[in-house]
């Protein structure tokens, strides 16, 4: 009797995971090596777009050769991370309370509006002239930015009621508070999650736009002096070094939405493994 092959293992969605990678991995060397040609050979200025093993070599300096970055990077990682604990906490506030009172968000809401397509860059020479020129204003402008996509995310999964659990909490002697603290609340935390994920992203970008209108140190500041020198390949590799600030941020936020939203991981966890069975299936001709 013929052996059955077992079903694939961890090995197996590992080597499927790095079989998917490669072909990234290719294209972006292939860009890397046709950017670096068009430099060399005049298509494309060097002044205006530096090769990306002058990128790669400032990028060496930055962070070993000189070490000049790390001060301007958590400065900037600093202030975008207490601008958004502020702006968060704020926003989550509101919107229990608006969830809980139809009269308190009636009042709230259009404030929240307004804050929203008021542009943030806007605001920066009036926060700048309230809180000065130090780390307050920074943080303040995260803040502010930050506050209406975690408000609105979060008001949304409040709001999204689920009748039939509610009366069945109810029936088993439920009270308005446990409803809201065990049915309520961890349903609407995919969502909350979502908008702490945004408001991350964006109180990185208020404390970048409140440092290139006036600062001392931070990543915008560094990258503003790069570009006054016209050395463009530093200041890609300081850009370069914002995005590594908004991956480290989004990832951590990431990790702690899966290690809180834990049914949802499960949920995956289960997509994933009946994907692999039918892929499976599909290899051994089923």
């Amino acid at each position: 009797m013929a052996d059955i092959p077992d079903a694939p293992d961890a090995a197996g969605g590992r080597s499927f995971r790095t079989a998917r990678l490669i072909p990234h991995l290719v294209l972006f060397a292939a860009i890397l090596i046709i950017w670096e040609a068009a430099v060399r050979t005049g298509l494309i200025t060097s002044i205006i777009v530096p090769m990306p093993s002058k990128i790669g070599a400032a990028i060496w300096e930055l962070y070993v050769a000189k070490g000049t970055i790390y001060k301007h990077f958590f400065i900037t990682l600093t202030e975008a991370v207490v601008g958004f604990a502020i702006g968060a906490a704020v926003a989550i506030s509101l919107a229990v309370f608006s969830a809980l009172s139809e009269t308190f968000k009636r009042y709230v809401a259009p404030y929240a509006i307004v804050l929203n397509v008021t542009p943030g860059i806007a605001l920066t020479p009036i926060i700048i002239a309230w809180f000065g020129f130090g780390m307050g204003s920074k943080i303040a402008l995260a803040a502010v930015i930050s506050f209406f996509p975690i408000f609105v995310n979060t008001l949304t999964g409040l709001i999204q009621r689920d009748e039939d659990r509610e009366e069945l909490f109810r029936s088993l002697g439920g009270s308005e508070r446990q409803i809201f603290a065990k049915l309520r609340l961890p349903a609407a935390l995919p969502l909350l999650f979502a908008g702490l994920k945004i408001g991350l992203t964006t109180a990185l970008i208020g404390a970048v736009v409140a440092e290139f209108a006036q600062a001392t140190d931070g990543v915008g500041v560094l990258m503003s002096r790069f570009s006054f020198q016209l050395n463009m390949a530093a200041s890609l590799a300081t850009l370069l070094s914002m995005t590594l600030i908004g991956l480290i941020l989004f990832y951590s936020m990431e990790f702690l939405d899966d290690r809180i939203v834990f049914w949802r991981r499960e949920t995956r966890r289960a997509a994933k493994s009946r994907a692999k069975t039918r892929r499976w299936k599909a290899q051994m001709g089923e």
